[in-house]
Order: C-alpha cells, then structure tokens, then sequence
C-alpha cells in the first residue's frame, strides 16, 4: 500500500490540472464526490480480480468481527466488574478515559503502520495538505461527539427505540451521500439497505435478551429523540465524509486517515477531561448526561480508581489494543469497499454473534429473528449478485466501445 510523493500531474478534461501525489486533492468540475469511485470493489483497485475482493471482504469482516468480539467482552469487564470489596462497590464509570487511551493507542498503531508502509522517508504523510485537515477535523469531532449524544439520549428513550434507531444505521450514511456528497446509487443498492436495515431491525426487537435490558427511560420524550437524531446524524457525517475523503483524496490510504484521525480524536477528549469540571457546574452539563457527581473531574477519578485497582488498567490496555487492530480492519474496509459495505458489516455483527452464541450453546431463535436472517442475508445476496451483473455489464460495454474504436482505425 505504499506509495511516493513524486507523482506526474495529469490533465483533467475540463482544462483544470488533476495532481495524483499522494494526499493531493483530485480536482473535478464541480468538486462533488465522484459516484462510484469508492463503491465496492471500485474503491483503489477496479482491476482487482472478483476472488481477491472476495478474499478481502472476508478478510476484513473477520478481523472486525474477532477484534470487536473481544473489545466488547473487555469493556463489559471493565465496565461491570465490582473492583470494591464489601458494601464498598466500585464500578469503573469513566468512558470518556477509555476512549482517550483507546484512541492514543489507534494513533500510535497507525503511524507504525505508515512507518512500515513507507518506501521513503517523505511518503504518506499523516496531513499532507491544508486541503484534507478540515474534513478530518469534522470525522474526528463528529466521532468524538457521537457516543456522548446517544448515551444521553438513553436518559430521554426508551431502550426499545434506542436499538432500533442503531440498527437503521445505513440510512443516515446513505442519506449523507446523495445529499451532501450528491453521490448517486442505483435502485437496487436502496432496496439492499431498506431489507438489511428491517432485517437487524426485526433481530434486534424480538432478542429475549432486549426485554431484559431496558435500561433507558420509559418514554420517548421528544428531546431524548432529538438527541438520538444528533447521534445517528454524526454517525452518517463520519462515515459519509470518510467515502469522500477517499473520493478526493486518492493516494490517501486507510493507515494515514486512521492516524490522523486518532491524533485529533486524542486532543479533543484530552481536552474535554480538563474542562470537564467547570462544564459539569454550568447548565450545560445537565443536558448533555454529565455526571454531575464527578465534582473533580472524570480524568482524576478515574486515576485514583487505577491507583487503588491496578488490575483494571491492564484490561483497559487490553481494551485500546483490541479497538485500535479493530480500526485497522475497518480503515482498509472503508479504503477499498467504502462506508456502506463497512457499515452493513458492523450493524450485522451483532446480529452474527448472537447467532454464533445460539449454536454454540443451544439455544433457539424466534421465527421473526429467522424472518431477520433472511432479510439481512437475503438483501447482502441480492447485492452481490446484481453488483456482479453490473460490473460484467460494464465491462462488456467497455470491451464493445474498445472494438468499435479499433473498427474506426
């Protein structure tokens, strides 16, 4: 994946010079996402063979799905194990810490990836233009506001809305696309997210485990839902504005936006941890869920909880290593399938552990979670097999305008 600086400008067909060196913009007559350009398999490398994509795609889901398997199991660990002793419980309560580690440990993960990519001591630079730094700082703030807006709205919905707003993931990242990105799709790619999105909609639901496990309101105020709406429209802008940075920025890889990324994503929660205790004794801390008990601040409670549990920072390492290889998997996903096949892969994961856990322990699942699986299936199926009759199609219309062309000479 590694590539140089020094590379030749071309000229576009409007006129205007199109520069290919790596993390230079890409100019186009209106500056809009080019369609297509990183849809699946088109992304970095149109002329990859169908098995290779294949391969990467399985590659790439497995990864995904086996480091964020084990990121859950730790976070549920850290975030549920008694480290007190007696009447004296102690739960580690500091979220915002463990995105902090987890995404300094994602940015030093990714620069040795570049180190290791680079050919020379110039190649892929983390910012390599003034150009590609505003729309990473909107992926890095959007990523680092989108978790706080959907914990609070929890304290607002109920928890029955709140995972089914999640499961319909895929419409807000498609939405951005055509609206902000003026991308476009064929039908077929939006009656794909309409199945899969119902289909983990219908899992999610009739999961036994969700009735259990209400822990939200129990109404849906209009606030609460304003909130979530905020959550989901910040997922849609980073992974919509991801496509695009890929679009534009061609030679851009999934190493350098993972580093560049983190780095931002670091300074602004650091930041947030020290201006946590004066924004908790403004009105602001109310509505937006601060603990308002947290009367020295989030970053210290939590330093003296490890000072006096050491225990629980060794899971909190082994929590930012297993998201930070998780990044690395959804990066390459996103630089060579693009978002809504990253997307498709983790609002399934989910629904793919539960069924793994059915047959791995015996249970049973409901018709209508039956009825789920096939939606969801059924629709990434129908995608494969039409988006394989597009290529073919375009590719014999390419070879036909080829032969016509050597016809005229």
């Amino acid at each position: 994946m590694a590539t140089t600086n020094r590379k030749p400008r071309s000229r576009a067909a409007n006129g205007h010079s199109s520069q290919t060196a790596n993390g230079d913009l890409s100019v186009r007559p209106n500056g809009a996402t080019q369609p297509g350009r990183n849809d699946a398999a088109l992304a970095n490398n149109e002329g990859v063979k169908s098995s290779d994509n294949i391969v990467n795609l399985l590659f790439c889901a497995g990864g995904i799905y086996a480091s964020f398997l084990t990121w859950g199991i730790l976070q549920e660990r850290i975030t549920t194990t008694d480290y007190g002793t007696g009447n004296n419980r102690e739960v580690f309560n500091y979220p915002v810490v463990m995105n902090t580690v987890q995404s300094a440990f994602a940015a030093l993960v990714g620069y040795l990836s570049v180190l290791f990519s680079r050919q020379q001591a110039g190649d892929l630079p983390i910012y390599p233009s003034r150009a590609i730094t505003w729309p990473l700082l909107l992926i890095a703030v959007t990523g680092a506001l989108s978790s706080p807006f959907g914990y609070a709205s929890l304290q607002h919905v109920d928890y029955i809305t709140f995972i089914l707003a999640k499961s319909c993931k895929l419409v807000p990242v498609m939405f951005l696309h055509v609206t902000l990105y003026r991308k476009k799709y064929p039908f077929y790619k939006y009656a794909v997210v309409a199945l899969v999105t119902t289909g983990v909609a219908i899992f999610t639901l009739h999961n036994s485990s969700s009735k259990k496990k209400k822990t939200g309101a129990e109404g849906s105020s209009l606030y609460g839902l304003m909130l979530l709406g905020i959550n989901l429209l910040f997922d849609g802008l980073t992974n919509s504005t991801q496509d695009d940075i890929n679009a534009r920025f061609r030679s851009y890889t999934g190493q350098q936006m993972m580093c560049a990324v983190n780095i931002m994503s670091t300074c602004i929660t650091i930041a947030y941890l020290f201006l946590s205790p004066y924004i908790a004794q403004t009105g602001v801390g109310h509505y937006v869920g601060m603990d308002l008990t947290k009367s020295a601040g989030e970053l210290q409670d939590a330093l003296a909880f490890m000072q006096r549990h050491p225990a629980v920072g060794w899971d909190i390492l082994g929590f930012a290593f297993s998201g930070a290889l998780g990044q690395v998997f959804i990066f390459r996903t996103l630089s060579i399938f693009g978002s809504l096949r990253l997307v498709t892969i983790t609002v399934t994961r989910k629904m793919l552990t539960m069924i793994l856990s059915v047959l791995w322990f015996g249970h049973r699942l409901t018709r209508m979670q039956w009825f789920g699986v096939g939606l969801v299936f059924g629709g990434v199926g129908v995608e494969a097999w039409l988006g394989k009759r597009e290529k073919a199609a375009k590719e014999a219309a390419k070879q036909a305008a080829k032969e016509a062309a050597e016809k005229q000479r």
